[in-house]
């Protein structure tokens, strides 16, 4: 299990105790919001009590999906707010991680996102300080089984903290965390939604 697994694992297991808590919250709310139109609805019978058996069903028809509508934006509401904290929380983790877990996870991302061809790859001065000493032959050995990749680090340096750029000729392949993030953000969500919540 790498450490971004056990990072994950761990954060879902955060959001889950988190999640529970706001969906009962928001269960309550919704009952609560149920019983008061119920209520408003049998007020309004006994003040019209010459109207039909019909008109009395419509209200309490509306009234009950007027509250089922608004329970369920109460839950769509909690269960966004819970994903983009889990999605937050997971970016946050990802920036305090040991220069060890750090190093693996950057080392991971080169061997998905590197290109079977020379190229240059970039990293902010912050991440630089963050790579272990060996990461050079790391670099290399992340590469094999792509017969044609090689990587030279550049000097300069990218306007982010988090992840790396890659640069072959005149393609950039921009692999901060941030751009990642916002790249899979829909399927993040999709990933996180149903861990959670199916």
């Amino acid at each position: 299990m790498t450490g971004l697994e056990k990072i994950l694992k761990a954060i879902e297991a955060d959001a889950q105790a988190g999640a529970d808590t706001v969906i009962d919250q928001a269960k309550r709310n919704a009952e609560e919001l149920l019983a008061n139109a119920k209520s408003e609805a049998e007020a309004k019978c006994k003040v019209i009590v010459e109207k039909s058996e019909a008109d009395v069903k419509a209200l309490i028809n509306r009234a009950e999906s007027a509250a089922a509508l608004q329970e369920k934006k109460l839950l769509l509401d909690a269960k966004q707010q819970i994903i983009s904290n889990i999605i937050t929380s997971a970016r946050n983790k990802l920036a305090v991680l040991g220069d060890s877990e750090y190093t693996d996870i950057i080392l991971s991302m080169v061997k998905k996102y590197a290109h079977n061809k020379p190229g240059k790859i970039l990293f902010s001065a912050t991440d630089k300080k963050r790579l272990t000493k060996d990461f050079d032959v790391k670099l290399t050995n992340s590469l094999v089984g792509k017969s044609k990749a090689s990587l030279v680090m550049e000097q300069e340096e990218p306007p982010f903290e988090g992840g790396f750029l890659l640069v072959y000729g005149d393609i950039e392949e921009n692999c901060s965390f941030d751009a990642l993030f916002a790249e899979g953000k829909d399927s993040l969500q999709d990933k996180v939604n149903s861990l959670l919540f199916d």
